[in-house]
């Protein structure tokens, strides 16, 4: 059973910093390209950052470039993003997606919550 589990986020002041975590199951995680989206209410889902399977290689939305870091273990099976200098425009749920190229495979966490405000 696929699983990806995210942690992590909370409540911060803008200029704060949190690392949501993702823990993947169920998948052969190290065969799989790993992103960050978010979604705030009221508008679609958005990409945030990609990680090529075996970390060669990472791409940042405009919004977040310089500010946010994409990282991945797969001895862990987990993906992180570090997020810093948070604004209040990043508050979101934040979900970790799994794909392998060439497949039609697209995973989905359950979302975690980031708030950033005074």
């Amino acid at each position: 059973q696929v699983q990806l589990v995210e942690s992590g986020g909370g409540g911060v002041q803008p200029g704060g910093s949190l690392r949501l975590s993702c823990v993947a199951s169920g998948f052969t995680f190290s065969r799989y390209t790993m992103n960050w989206y978010r979604q705030a209410p009221g508008s679609e889902r958005e990409l945030v950052a990609v990680i090529s399977s075996c970390s060669s290689s990472t791409h940042y939305e405009d919004y977040v470039q310089g500010r946010f870091t994409i990282s991945r273990d797969n001895a862990k099976n987990t993906v992180y993003l570090q997020m810093n200098n948070l604004k209040p425009e990043d508050t979101a749920v934040y979900y970790c997606n799994a794909r392998k190229i060439g497949t039609t495979d697209n995973y989905w966490g359950q979302g975690t919550q980031v708030t950033v405000s005074t």
